[in-house]
């Protein structure tokens, strides 16, 4: 995967000159390397930096030649905002223009082999990157989550094609394991040069299918995914003419130009860097996620009995819409719930009013909150338990008094039950 450096090597054309400037010049700005040290303090001060740069002519960019909108969404939990596309038109904008300056300034250089070796390392290390972090998240089954009970409450046409496709990779633990496990030896793969082609071809594959998903499910997750399989496939275009010979043609095909062996010690300091690497960005995120799922409300203790519990009355001392009305609640197996319900005052996803809980045993409430960091609640119910079965909710919600009776159903969902038949004698 890496081109010939000899002496004796052609001069490239024109074309073949500007493409590789553009390449350079487009996959630095979106790779941004000075940001992979971020949380490093001296290198998160010039990375700070960078990125308000980038902001600034990103924003001017938007301002002036873009307008993709007139205010810019910064990207979020979604890579696919606003933000990210007018960065997408800066990047390819500063790629042209810097292209063909850069090959009118230095229009006598025969060719840029080495340039383009070094750029192929650095794409290379990044798929990698990504492919271990995502890869090892989806390993031990910690990315994608299984169907809540509230979730499995909400009726299938009110979820979105995201979070339809995140709970059908979620609910089954050995998917899931093994779609990570792709993606690990996808980046393992990478990380060396003997074996760098046959990983950029697993990547490709991986990227592909989560392209795919992304794209045909509406994950925002877009422009980076489409991202990581076109450097995958930019990883194998030197060597595409052996590749199509071995694969397609039939023909024989020499090995890659190897570089001659380095000293012992421009080895072991080679060594030395891919594992901080591979700790840095494989296995620190793996122990990040795996710290901020240990810290979620998933302790047993002060949660009331798990459930789904029908709301049999629902009293309040003005008339209210049916919109606000209470329909169901779920307390699910840690301090947080769900309400069948539209009111916004409680947070609103599909359909569904989602709240966290601080249960105080001794006064008998439960203090509801959007979510559990909230440091005042939205409102406060005093709670009884006539039986084992029933619940009873008192107190006020909008400066309204409230009555919410409650009875714990049976409710069963085949979709939790974890089916798997070797034998089917009917398509279920």
């Amino acid at each position: 995967m890496q081109p010939a450096l000899s002496p004796s090597a052609l001069r490239w054309p024109l074309w073949r000159k500007w493409l590789f400037c553009f390449s350079c010049i487009y996959l630095l700005l979106f790779i941004s390397p000075l940001t992979w040290l971020g949380s490093v303090p001296e290198v998160g001060i010039v990375a700070g930096m960078y990125g308000a740069a980038e902001s600034w002519l990103v924003e001017l960019g938007n301002r002036y030649l873009f307008h993709v909108k007139d205010v810019l969404v910064p990207t979020n939990g979604s890579g696919d905002t606003s933000y990210g596309y007018a960065q997408l038109c800066f990047c390819g904008l500063a790629a042209v223009v810097g292209a063909c300056l850069w090959v009118l300034l230095d229009r006598r250089r025969a060719h840029y082999a080495r340039g383009y070796y070094w750029l192929l390392v650095l794409v290379r290390y990044f798929v990698a990157m990504n492919a271990l972090g995502y890869g090892l998240i989806k390993l031990f089954a910690l990315q994608m989550v299984a169907p809540s009970l509230s979730a499995l409450a909400t009726p299938l046409g009110d979820l979105l094609p995201m979070r339809f496709s995140w709970y059908f990779i979620g609910y089954s633990t050995p998917y899931q394991m093994f779609s990570g496990a792709a993606e690990l030896t996808a980046g393992v793969l990478l990380l060396w040069r003997r074996t760098s082609t046959l990983g950029a071809l697993v990547a490709a594959g991986v990227f592909l299918n989560v392209m795919m998903l992304n794209l045909c499910y509406d994950i925002p997750v877009k422009i980076f995914s489409i991202h990581l399989f076109a450097l995958s496939v930019f990883l194998l275009l030197g060597d595409a003419g052996r590749l199509l010979n071995f694969f397609v043609f039939n023909r024989p095909t020499p090995p890659t130009p190897v570089l001659p062996a380095l000293p012992w010690r421009w080895r072991v300091a080679r060594l030395t860097l891919k594992t901080i690497f591979i700790a840095l960005f494989a296995l620190l995120p793996l122990y990040q996620f795996w710290q901020q799922k240990a810290s979620a409300p998933t302790l047993t203790k002060g949660r009331l009995a798990t459930g789904f519990f029908e709301v049999e009355r629902f009293e309040t001392a003005a008339p209210l819409p049916d919109s606000l009305r209470w329909h169901d609640v779920v307390f699910e197996a840690n301090t947080t719930g769900s309400v069948g319900t539209t009111d916004t005052l409680l947070r609103q996803r599909y359909r569904r009013g989602y709240f966290a809980y601080t249960l105080d045993s001794t006064q008998s409430t439960i203090a509801f909150k959007k979510i559990a960091a909230d440091s005042l609640p939205l409102f406060t119910l005093r709670y009884a338990r006539p039986d084992s079965t029933r619940l009873v909710l008192r107190g006020t919600i909008r400066h309204d008094s409230v009555l919410i009776a409650l009875r714990r159903q049976p409710r069963h969902f085949q979709l939790a039950e974890r089916q798997f038949h070797w034998l089917s004698e009917a398509n279920r």
